[in-house]
């Protein structure tokens, strides 16, 4: 499997966790200065996933796909090889993004399965690891505020 993941401890608790990563994706969804706008979920299985993002030089990235699984309070999980209207998109990977209860507070993980090493190795020259933790580090200011 090519695998890339990170994962973060959150001082906060994971109903509230969730809430804030599902329901505020704007706020913490890309890496500052980068700005996401969601446009439409429809989270279950199959659902149609579409968000924009907003790069700070003019740059416009709409992203397009499906969820494969949504765990109410757990885990939801994207694709974009496909995306809403079935139609191929990608792929480029799978997206998993998940919390879980760790003593008084939250495990955030978040890892990007991809198809082939090439695509996992581009992922990581594009900032991967940066880009990804950046986005943990906002989603836990705003839990553990």
């Amino acid at each position: 499997m090519h695998e890339l993941s990170i994962s973060r401890y959150i001082a906060a608790p994971t109903a509230k966790v969730w809430d804030i990563m599902v329901n505020r994706q704007n706020e913490w969804w890309c890496p500052a200065p980068w700005r996401a706008e969601v446009v439409h979920q429809d989270r279950r299985p199959g659902g149609a996933c579409e968000m924009t993002m907003f790069g700070p030089n003019g740059e416009v990235m709409p992203m397009r796909g499906i969820y494969l699984a949504w765990d109410e309070g757990r885990r939801f999980v994207t694709t974009d090889a496909v995306n809403g209207d079935l139609e191929p998109s990608g792929p480029f990977m799978i997206g998993i993004w998940q919390v879980e209860p760790e003593g008084e507070g939250t495990r955030y993980t978040a890892s990007a399965r991809h198809w082939s090493a090439e695509a996992m190795a581009q992922h990581e020259t594009m900032g991967f690891t940066q880009g990804w933790s950046a986005c943990a580090h906002q989603l836990a200011a705003l839990a553990e505020a």
